[in-house]
């Protein structure tokens, strides 16, 4: 209740502090908004560029090191794995959907 109250209270001293002070709210306001679209702006580029990045068909440099240097009965044993590792996440779907 007492962090209610004061939650109210700065509300309310907020509004009356923007309505006292206007003028320097407006120019701090106008100042930030700029700073707040370049780093907005910066990280939707960064994502972006992660997102193409991702999309490119070209082999990732660590794939294509391991797909050199394994050879095929490595190939071979990583995909029983795989293989056995999907057959228990079956068997754990299932026992999870029975409970």
């Amino acid at each position: 209740m007492k962090v209610f109250l004061g939650g109210i209270a700065a509300a309310f001293l907020g509004l009356i502090g923007i309505f006292a002070f206007f003028g320097p709210f407006l120019h701090l306001l106008a100042g930030a908004v700029p700073l707040m679209l370049l780093l907005g702006g910066a990280m939707a580029a960064y994502l972006g560029y992660d997102e193409v990045k991702d999309k490119l068909p070209f082999p990732k440099k660590q794939e294509e090191a391991a797909a050199t240097s394994a050879g095929p009965d490595y190939k071979e044993e990583a995909e029983k794995y795989k293989q056995e590792a999907e057959r228990l996440r079956s068997e754990l779907e299932k026992a999870k959907t029975s409970s």
